[in-house]
């Protein structure tokens, strides 16, 4: 989830190279959560059956809000000094919340390079806020993947017993169509009123395969 990985738990508990989360749509994220902001611009250069290839610069502090008219290449021009971390990232197939992760930190200015140069992009702001007992990432993104909004919640363990903040509208941990990897390359816009009708008609679905769930007011 985190560029730079917060799960220093993981290699002690036997979990090196692997990260745990949970994802959720969010259709209004409130505003007076949106702190520490993260810029991210990141770039697919494999996307294929759960498997990836990703190389990511980012630029902490910086609250750029995306747009419908956000461009990756103009993003890189105008913060390319303000970009304080990059990495390239392999990752495997996701299997219930669990999905094999190896990184490497790059030269932030030779990652810009590559994201402009190649792969499959996407932009977003990531914001932090801690709620109840853990910490989220909430990216909002921009592009052709605007106006997608997508909590997570990552441990070092896997994510049992959660409390889910009531901006989370439905469960996407399993739902492919949401990971990274794929909005690069057939980004929400496509098929944003497709999903709209589908969860209208289902209505909200939260695992039951990880605990208990519990609803966390945050408003």
């Amino acid at each position: 989830m985190n560029a730079h990985r917060t799960d220093s738990g993981a290699a002690e508990d036997g979990y090196a190279d692997f990260e745990f989360e949970r994802r959720f749509f969010v259709r209004d994220f409130p505003e007076a959560l949106r702190d520490a902001p993260t810029l991210i611009v990141q770039s697919y250069f494999l996307s294929d059956g759960g498997y990836a290839l990703r190389v990511r610069v980012q630029a902490a502090g910086v609250d750029v809000l995306p747009t419908a008219d956000t461009d990756t290449a103009d993003i890189l021009r105008d913060h390319r000094d303000q970009f304080d971390f990059a990495a390239v990232t392999v990752k495997g197939p996701p299997v219930g919340g669990t999905r094999y992760e190896a990184e490497r930190e790059l030269d932030t200015q030779v990652a810009a390079e590559l994201v402009h140069r190649g792969g499959a992009p996407i932009v977003k702001t990531r914001y932090a806020v801690w709620l109840g007992a853990d910490g989220w990432s909430v990216d909002v993104f921009g592009g052709a993947n605007h106006p997608l909004v997508v909590a997570e919640c990552e441990r070092s363990t896997p994510v049992t017993d959660l409390q889910i903040p009531d901006f989370c509208v439905t469960e996407i941990t399993d739902d492919r169509r949401f990971s990274n990897e794929t909005l690069a390359v057939d980004p929400y816009r496509g098929w944003s009123v497709q999903f709209a009708a589908e969860l209208a008609m289902s209505g909200p679905h939260f695992s039951q395969d990880f605990g208990g769930n519990t609803h966390l007011p945050t408003t």
